[in-house]
């Protein structure tokens, strides 16, 4: 058993401590150490709910690398399509927003140059005399 998943599981207080012992012994192993537990994702909320990152990582392992193979095949086919098709529904409902923003956006140009065309066409008042 390699020494991660060992901490692994012994679960969050293991990880603390060892954060906490290696900022004590030389700050910058402590360093090392808080930057590898938010690089592997152990400092996120998937991690600690159930002391291991593993089922949440495989629930999104099509944006994170390959996913492992579930050892069907139709089954990872019917899946890989399924993730595929969310992907495209995923752009499809991103470029739906963009012309949305877009849309806001040339709205809200267009009323700024219609009060400023109005502004502009207004007549001055006369400069006041001067005694």
């Amino acid at each position: 058993m390699d020494l991660v998943a060992k901490i692994d599981s012994y679960g969050k207080a293991a990880w603390i401590g060892l954060l906490v012992l290696s900022f004590i012994l030389f700050w910058p192993i402590g360093l090392a150490t808080l930057a590898f537990l938010i690089w592997s994702g152990r400092m996120g909320q998937g991690h600690w709910r159930g002391f291991g990152c593993s089922k949440w990582k495989e629930a999104r392992g099509h944006w994170h690398g390959p996913s492992r193979s579930s050892g069907n095949r139709a089954f990872d086919e019917y899946r890989e399509q399924t993730l595929k098709r969310l992907d495209e529904e995923r752009q499809e409902f991103m470029d739906y927003l963009d012309k949305l923003r877009h849309a806001r956006d040339k709205e809200e140009f267009d009323r700024f140059m219609a009060e400023r065309a109005a502004k502009q066409s207004e007549p001055t008042p006369p400069p006041a005399p001067q005694a």
